[in-house]
């Protein structure tokens, strides 16, 4: 457990060891579910909830984190509505009522919304605000791929359109606003992309709402379709994207979680059985006790 605990692969330390790794997995899994019989998730009151691959060819388990403890309390396979019932059955074993999560904070995935509506449904919802985001830089991205075909001066430049204008350097700015000129459906795409991005400094709902209402107005007189869809996305969406300005939540703690994860699945090179991973998962991110592991092994 000490080597494992210094990210060492467990197949490496078994052959430190000189066992089968299968025994060392054995080992393992014992002391995590021990762990997991100790562990005490009553507190919580904002779950966040993220998939993350388990393996190539789009295998996944979901997480379900106490943002404010900052830990995973539950790990299922999957990625479907049913996930999200698991994470709630798990709670209610653990004398957890749907009632006292007020708060979720996730992607706008259909089947993780449909589960928190039947799972949790006093709950109020946070879209993850990256997610947005990242479909904003997606309709950005491909207004400057269809202007790409129209003019080779655009070749290089996908990360000056993608990026926000504090993060550019001089030099870029001087680029950007002279591709600006040059091409003048990508100049607005990126002001619209720049003016949305300031929502997420509204101070308060009404001021949020009355900005994306200000902003749609924008969109619609520019005309480019695929910040029409996109428009068209957040209307449907809006309660959870708005509730940002009062929850704040958002997945970097998620994000945080997941590259952790993904970091020692990379050092094992892949877990062949989900249960290795997902114990892995609450090792890594849990916070569990394993002083009396400790104690076993003096």
């Amino acid at each position: 457990m000490a080597l494992i605990e210094r990210e060492m692969p467990v197949k490496r330390v078994a052959e430190i060891l000189r066992v089968n790794p299968q025994r060392v997995w054995t080992v393992f899994n014992h002391w995590i579910c021990e762990a997991r019989k100790r562990d005490d998730p009553s507190s919580i009151t904002r779950l966040g909830v993220d998939e993350t691959s388990s393996r190539k060819c789009h295998e996944y388990i979901t997480v379900g984190v106490d943002m404010d403890a900052r830990r995973i309390i539950h790990a299922v396979p999957g990625k479907g509505q049913e996930t999200m019932m698991d994470i709630q059955r798990y709670l209610a074993s653990q004398e957890v009522k749907p009632e006292q999560i007020t708060e979720i904070n996730m992607d706008m995935s259909p089947a993780f919304i449909a589960g928190a509506g039947k799972a949790f449904p006093q709950a109020k919802i946070t879209f993850d605000r990256f997610h947005v985001v990242k479909l904003l830089n997606e309709a950005m991205d491909t207004v400057r791929r269809l202007e790409r075909k129209e003019g080779i001066t655009l070749k290089g430049h996908k990360y000056t359109f993608l990026k926000d204008w504090d993060r550019l350097t001089d030099k870029r700015r001087l680029e950007l606003v002279s591709l600006m000129d040059e091409y003048p459906t990508l100049g607005e795409a990126y002001r619209l992309k720049a003016l949305f991005n300031d929502l997420w400094q509204m101070p308060n709902l009404p001021s949020a709402e009355a900005h994306f209402a200000a902003w749609v107005e924008e969109v619609q007189r520019a005309g480019i379709q695929l910040f029409l869809q996109f428009a068209k996305t957040v209307k449907s969406h809006w309660s959870g994207i708005a509730r940002f300005i009062g929850s704040h939540l958002n997945n970097g703690l998620l994000e945080g979680i997941n590259h952790k994860i993904q970091l020692a699945k990379r050092r094992a090179r892949g877990y062949c059985k989900v249960e290795n991973f997902i114990n892995m998962a609450y090792f890594l991110c849990g916070k569990l006790d394993f002083s009396f592991a400790r104690l076993v092994r003096a």
